[in-house]
């Protein structure tokens, strides 16, 4: 079996279910305080707290787990400037939990789902990772925390891993069962769609005067499927020894600006909603791009449902038969 901490969320969910068609046995870990019970179906579930060393040593003594995905943790900048305790006590605490109750109970391999936002504002683009890690939040300072700890869990005791570089994740399921739902949402694209769906008055940009063809930052957005993907391949490459310990950029290797996704929600939903353009917000990096050579060489990997109208168009899709967020 597979366990999959976070799974009720947004990207553990997508993966949940790639993990079920590619013939593993997921198991979800989750608390619930950001994921939803919807998401859940038919997987097994272990209703737990990686805060929680005890609850961390029972999932393994209940199921024949052989590998780790690791999603649960606090993931929202702004609050984890609000309170960073928070962050370091469920990212690094958290994390440490699982990670002892792993090695006290054999469990050797782990995917875990980290972030682009280790790199703070970028010194070159398209991002690679060998590029130095100088995280400018709390948020990101925790996830390169838990990626030093994988290291030396590695040197240690034999861990084998990969940290998951994600950039920015969007789009839903091709089912329309299960999709991107924050509370509070951050996300351009959800709140683009929020705009055009009537949800909100209006959708905001963040800043015209970046050094970019528009002068609007530039993000590199990637598929959730093609997250899920990723993990899955992932998680194959490592249990079969083919794959060594190290950090792996997810993206498509491409730019699209704030106004770009605007115009491609305005263009797949034909409405057309109010956009406010405001002042740079602190901290936001001009254009933030992977590089994608590791994935595609080592995990044989590359996003083909990233094309960003095709990301807005299932995201359009989710939000028209999703409830409103509980």
């Amino acid at each position: 079996m597979i366990l999959v901490t976070g799974g009720a969320g947004y990207i553990g969910s997508h993966t949940v279910r790639a993990l079920e068609a590619a013939g593993f046995t997921p198991v979800i870990l989750d608390n619930f305080s950001t994921g939803h019970r919807s998401f859940v179906g038919g997987t097994p579930l272990f209703e737990a707290d990686i805060c929680s060393p005890s609850d961390m040593h029972s999932v393994f003594a209940k199921y024949p787990i052989e590998g780790v995905l690791h999603f649960a943790g606090k993931a929202l900048v702004p609050e984890s400037y609000e309170n960073p305790e928070l962050y370091y006590r469920t990212n690094v605490t958290g994390g440490l939990n699982l990670l002892s109750a792993m090695k006290a109970h054999g469990v050797r391999h782990l995917i875990f789902s980290s972030t682009c936002a280790t790199y703070g504002v970028p010194e070159s683009v398209p991002i690679t990772e060998a590029h130095p890690q100088r995280p400018i939040n709390p948020y990101g300072e925790t996830k390169r925390a838990f990626e030093r700890a994988l290291h030396w869990f590695n040197e240690s005791c034999g861990l084998q891993y990969l940290s998951l570089r994600y950039f920015n994740a969007a789009g839903a399921d091709a089912s329309g069962q299960i999709g991107e739902d924050h509370d509070p949402e951050t996300h351009l694209i959800p709140l683009a769609l929020d705009a055009a769906a009537g949800r909100r008055h209006d959708v905001k940009i963040f800043g015209t005067d970046y050094p970019t063809p528009d002068g609007t930052c530039l993000r590199d957005y990637i598929h959730v499927s093609d997250l899920a993907r990723a993990h899955v391949t992932g998680l194959r490459a490592l249990l079969d020894g083919r794959v060594k310990s190290q950090p792996i950029n997810l993206g498509t290797g491409r730019g699209y600006s704030v106004r770009e996704v605007v115009e491609s929600v305005r263009r797949v939903t034909g409405r057309e909603f109010t956009v406010r353009e405001t002042s740079r917000r602190e901290g936001d990096p001009p254009v933030l791009v992977a590089a994608v050579d590791r994935a595609r060489e080592l995990l044989e990997w590359t996003a083909v449902e990233s094309d960003l109208d095709r990301i807005v168009a299932s995201a359009w899709k989710w939000l028209m038969v999703r409830p409103r967020s509980n």
